[in-house]
């Protein structure tokens, strides 16, 4: 107990042992500095009685000393021991928290990482989308690809709906003129002609202009350049006798073809009266389907003899196979009737066995029934 820690002096722990000793010296101190400033017996006296009371007074403090000592012991071990389980019980809550916290910010974490890998998806197809779209766009800026491209789909739509004979790209007229694509009506030799160059720079021009004045010249140059697109194919393609009296211009866009009837009205009349169409792929789809009716009606009446006489055919077949159902019946029928005979030559027979068995002669001859039975 004297080697516990009482309290720290400048950092330096003092101790009970320690304590107790600089406590005497500093009473003997005190008792010396008395007994020189003292004199004479009287003074020793005192002294005497003031060292007696003091060591008195010594060995009472260091019994309290002592007991408090070991009652700041007992403290400390006490603090010591609570201090201990304060701090087990607050390391395991903190690493319950640490643990809660680890796994939801691992849920978290996942989240996220699907969350980007969603997000890198998108942005790869949003990637591609962008490339595709400047693709376009260079497409449409060059005109010799914006003519493959009007050319791609209106091929596209044609193949699709009719057969191989009715149609062909690139033919080459009398003139050495060479729209991109006839069309080849029943019962017609002549060829209807069909174009898909558009001019598209003007109305790119008015899309992108940014005051009145340049809408204005736009709008001159849409009108002056579809103006002389559809007189040239007025005069290349419309030819007596080789072609029809109409041709149609093909525009790749529906948005296009839309604001074309919105705003160019005058320029549309005009093609009429040039006997051009000007057609949307929605509605190049429908005369198509249209087409495509009238070639099959064609294809039926060309064919009207060969379907007659394959329904004559299948008559006949139908009227053979009648036949030979009625002769199978006659044969099931006989079959039937044999099989009824067979079953009453049985019974007699069995009836005869009978008699035999019981030896009843009485009946009439065996032989006789036998006989009957057997014919």
């Amino acid at each position: 107990m004297n080697d516990r820690h009482l309290f720290e002096v400048f950092a330096i722990p003092v101790t009970v042992h320690e304590f107790l000793s600089v406590a005497a010296v500093l009473a003997l101190l005190v008792l010396a500095f008395a007994a020189l400033r003292g004199s004479g017996g009287r003074r020793r006296a005192e002294t005497d009685a003031q060292m007696a009371a003091l060591a008195r007074n010594h060995a009472e403090l260091a019994g309290r000393m002592q007991t408090l000592a070991e009652i700041l012991g007992g403290r400390q071990a006490d603090f010591a021991r609570a201090v201990a389980e304060k701090l087990d019980s607050s390391a395991h809550r903190v690493n319950e928290r640490l643990e809660t916290s680890s796994r939801a910010t691992l849920e978290n974490l996942g989240a996220l990482n699907e969350r980007l890998g969603l997000i890198d998806a998108a942005q790869a197809r949003l990637a591609g989308l962008t490339q595709e779209v400047i693709g376009l766009k260079e497409i449409l800026a060059n005109k010799q690809a914006r003519g493959a491209f009007g050319q791609g789909r209106m091929e596209a739509i044609i193949r699709d709906a009719l057969p191989a004979s009715a149609f062909k790209f690139q033919h080459t007229l009398s003139t050495g003129a060479r729209p991109d694509c006839v069309l080849r009506l029943p019962g017609d030799d002549k060829f209807l002609a069909v174009d898909a160059k558009f001019p598209l720079e003007a109305f790119s021009a008015l899309k992108e202009a940014g005051d009145e004045a340049a809408k204005k010249l736009a709008q001159a140059r849409v009108r002056a350049d579809l103006g002389k697109h559809v007189k040239d194919i007025a005069e290349r393609y419309l030819l007596p006798g080789e072609t029809q009296d109409v041709a149609i211009l093909f525009v790749p866009s529906e948005s296009l073809f839309a604001d074309l009837h919105e705003s160019f009205e005058d320029v549309i009349q005009k093609a009429h009266r040039a006997r051009v169409l000007i057609v949307s792929p929605s509605l190049l789809m429908m005369a198509i389907q249209v087409l495509q009716a009238l070639v099959r009606d064609a294809l039926v009446r060309d064919q009207a003899h060969v379907i007659q006489a394959e329904t004559r055919r299948l008559v006949e077949d139908v009227l053979r196979l009648r036949q030979r159902v009625l002769k199978l019946e006659g044969h099931f029928r006989q079959s039937q009737e044999d099989v009824s005979a067979i079953l009453v030559s049985s019974e007699k027979i069995a009836r005869c066995g009978e008699r035999i068995e019981k030896i009843d002669f009485a009946q009439p001859p065996e032989g006789s029934e036998i006989m009957s039975a057997a014919q």
